[in-house]
């Protein structure tokens, strides 16, 4: 299972609406959601329409509109996101729940890669469904804070002029250690 771009941009913009309501704004622009993200503009408004039409974002129209989630963060699973914008986890369509797909082996029920694919289909889809949206904001919103750094969506956008002014965006990201995932923010110590 490799995340698309689509998929990508759907979750990072799920996030960020899930910290918008954790801090109080009912509705982001998608102009917004694309800055924070760099993200572009014309490819963000199809996904979220994509999200709309599944029931995951709920939009208003004109000079105030926006979107917001459309039901709470920790009743929109991780793995449904997935499934709806990239298609099944599976790795191979033999071992797919969703979108079966029958292989050219001669053996099927003692096929060795069919079982190894079958335990990292699961392993993927029990690490997806078990986590919310909530989470994951939780965990963003934790590191940020953690950090020092102000939370999306809780103060006015910022012009490009102004990040420049106080030397935003300068600093090289930060690559996460193996341990600085969902899993061990939320449980600690965890091996798969």
């Amino acid at each position: 299972m490799k995340l698309s771009k689509r998929g990508e941009y759907a979750l990072r913009s799920l996030i960020n609406l899930g910290i918008a309501a954790k801090v109080g704004r009912s509705l982001v622009r998608v102009t917004e959601l694309a800055k924070a993200e760099d993200l572009p503009i014309k490819f963000l408004e199809q996904v979220m329409q994509q999200l709309r039409e599944a029931g995951f974002v709920e939009s208003e129209r004109g000079k105030h509109g926006g979107y917001r989630l459309a039901k709470p963060s920790s009743q929109i699973h991780i793995g449904e996101i997935v499934r709806l914008i990239d298609g099944p986890l599976a790795p191979i369509g033999c071992v797919s729940q969703t979108a079966y797909a029958p292989c050219n082996c001669p053996d099927e029920a003692h096929c060795g890669l069919r079982m190894l694919m079958l335990d990292v289909r699961n392993a993927i889809a029990a690490i997806l469904d078990r986590y919310t949206l909530a989470d994951v904001v939780e965990v963003t919103t934790r590191s940020l804070v953690r950090d020092g750094l102000p939370l999306p969506f809780s103060v006015p956008l910022e012009t490009t002029k102004t990040k420049k002014a106080r030397g935003a965006g300068t600093s090289p990201a930060k690559r996460l250690s193996p341990t600085e995932g969902v899993i061990h923010q939320l449980l600690g110590d965890y091996a798969i």
